[in-house]
């Protein structure tokens, strides 16, 4: 499928990844439901303000989680393309921009805040006790990351990649992120696991001690 000339204000792609970011952001449950991936009684329970229910946007506005709102924003930064084609050059850079920046603040914020505040001594160094935490993502920020995620990739298509083909673009970008959210970034989180020290603090030192440990390596 390769870009064509239309008359929409907005690239359809476009506004269907970004409808799929607001579904996600302002009407499904930001956080994991506790009666699996596809239990519904959150619907009969204290859905949509229950803070364990609420989609992003309720928290947001109820004060709550706001972390989570620079994604919002984001989500909305498309609307700068109304009236723009997509041969614009601003057309490929922004998505590229509005992309990145959701899928990694996505990223960030989720391995930064855990079930006990900041998830990194360095974060509680620089900002203090976060007081406050958060669960595991459900549905919302499964929608939310798709979206950003082939909001990128449509951008990188605009901008000449393989021809402009968005489906092949697409393609590349899911694998890509599949393998390294699923491959390498448990195996990155091993490595800094196994250099974390006593007191909280990352060491060389301490990880080589590991690697090298005699219970580790050792037949008894």
């Amino acid at each position: 499928m390769r870009f064509r000339q239309t008359r929409w204000p907005l690239e359809p792609t476009a506004v269907l990844w970004m409808a799929i970011g607001w579904v996600g952001f302002a009407l499904l449950p930001w956080y994991g439901i506790e009666d699996g991936f596809f239990g519904l009684s959150w619907l009969l329970d204290g859905y949509p303000f229950d803070i364990k229910f609420a989609p992003a946007l309720v928290l947001a506005l109820n004060g709550e989680k706001l972390w989570l709102a620079p994604l919002g924003s984001l989500l909305a930064a498309p609307l700068l393309l109304w009236g723009r084609n997509k041969s614009d050059p601003f057309f490929g850079r922004l998505l590229v921009i509005v992309g990145a920046a959701g899928f990694g603040w996505l990223l960030f914020q989720g391995f930064a805040i855990g079930l006990h505040g900041w998830q990194f001594s360095w974060l509680s160094s620089l900002f203090g006790d976060l007081g406050d935490r958060q669960f595991g993502m459900g549905y919302g920020a499964l929608l939310v990351s798709g979206a950003f995620l082939f909001l990128l990739t449509l951008g990188i298509a605009a901008r000449g990649a393989v021809g402009g083909d968005v489906f092949v673009v697409s393609s590349i970008g899911f694998v890509v992120a599949v393998v390294s959210i699923f491959i390498f970034m448990p195996i990155l989180m091993m490595l800094a696991n196994a250099m974390q020290t006593d007191d909280g603090g990352y060491s060389l030192v301490a990880f080589l001690a590991k690697l090298f440990s005699s219970r580790l390596w050792s037949l008894d």
